[in-house]
């Protein structure tokens, strides 16, 4: 019997995500006003947001550009030695780009990409939110009051990207970042049209499903938690009363049972509002394998997956 490799816990958890939006005020007046996320920097043509319950300043990067999409996805390290362990790896994978000196919220960072081309970075030195006053809680094991506005999300809980191949970014993701299988979609002829992937005891942190355009280096969606399924519900007549476009109404996924609502931001990036799902704590779980004829049936109630989930992402094509 082959012995299992030792797991690796270098990084912690994902960190931040930068966004790039063609609409970048009506972007923000999303994020801000529509999501309930606190601003709290502006530098150049980014603006830095959180959700109330982020121990670390942003999670969230707001970048003007040309066309939507995502510019960069950050992990934090678990620990300095974390850091330079993983450099080292990723620099003899041939992925590493390079070391930045930093932005807001972080210190250094070692930048490098996945096989499909997405831009990523891992650091480990953080600033720790402080709230100012008028943001502070009643309790002190909360880092910021709760939002009198919107949807109040908690914080950034995934991304999920679209790539010509899942599979070599899998195992890139296991290898190279010490990242666990949860669940996955085999089809018939063997293709790995998905996989969910975890460095915590979340269901998932990153996601890779199948480009049905066969591009490469695309975003299908980021997700922010809110606590239950009525703040999800509650969300989507929030959308409703400022005209933000539904593209999945809320429902319950197959696939890790988490409880969903998708829409798109003014920019054209697809966001998610999640709640729900199940925690992993057996340290030697055995991923869930769908096949291509039990994902036909749709997501958890049957409800039929929207078709452009497989063909809409940023950049658009």
């Amino acid at each position: 019997m082959q012995e299992a490799a030792e797991p690796i816990f270098d990084v912690a958890h994902l960190g931040h995500v930068e966004l790039l939006s063609p609409k970048a005020e009506e972007s923000l007046w999303f994020f801000r006003d529509v999501l309930g996320m606190q601003e709290v920097a502006r530098q150049g043509q980014s603006v830095y947001l959180r959700g109330w319950g982020e121990y670390e300043r942003c999670s969230l990067k707001l970048t003007e550009a040309r066309q939507a999409g995502v510019a960069h996805t950050a992990f934090r390290a678990m620990s300095p030695q974390a850091l330079e362990r993983r450099v080292r790896v990723l620099e003899a994978s041939g992925y590493g780009r390079g070391w930045i000196e930093g932005d807001v919220g972080h210190g250094k960072a070692y930048q490098f990409v996945d096989p499909d081309g997405h831009l990523l970075e891992i650091y480990y030195e953080t600033e720790k939110y402080k709230a100012p006053e008028h943001l502070r809680p009643a309790l002190k094991n909360q880092p910021q009051r709760y939002p009198d506005r919107g949807v109040g999300v908690r914080r950034l809980d995934h991304i999920n990207f679209l790539a010509r191949d899942p599979a070599p970014n899998r195992v890139f993701m296991q290898q190279e970042l010490g990242a666990k299988l949860t669940e996955m979609i085999r089809l018939d002829d063997g293709t790995e049209a998905g996989i969910w992937v975890t460095f915590t005891n979340k269901t998932y942190d990153v996601v890779y499903t199948k480009d049905a355009t066969g591009s490469a280096a695309r975003l299908h969606h980021i997700a922010f938690w809110v606590d239950n399924r009525e703040d999800v519900l509650r969300a989507a007549d929030i959308y409703l009363e400022n005209g933000v476009y539904i593209e999945f109404a809320p429902g319950k996924h197959a696939i890790a049972q988490g409880f969903f609502l998708y829409a798109h931001e003014p920019g054209g990036n697809r966001i998610e509002v999640a709640s729900g799902g199940y925690l992993i704590f057996d340290p030697d779980w055995e991923p869930v394998v769908w096949t291509q004829a039990e994902r036909a049936k749709g997501q958890a109630w049957g409800t039929p997956t929207v078709a452009s989930f497989h063909t809409y992402g940023t950049p658009v094509v």
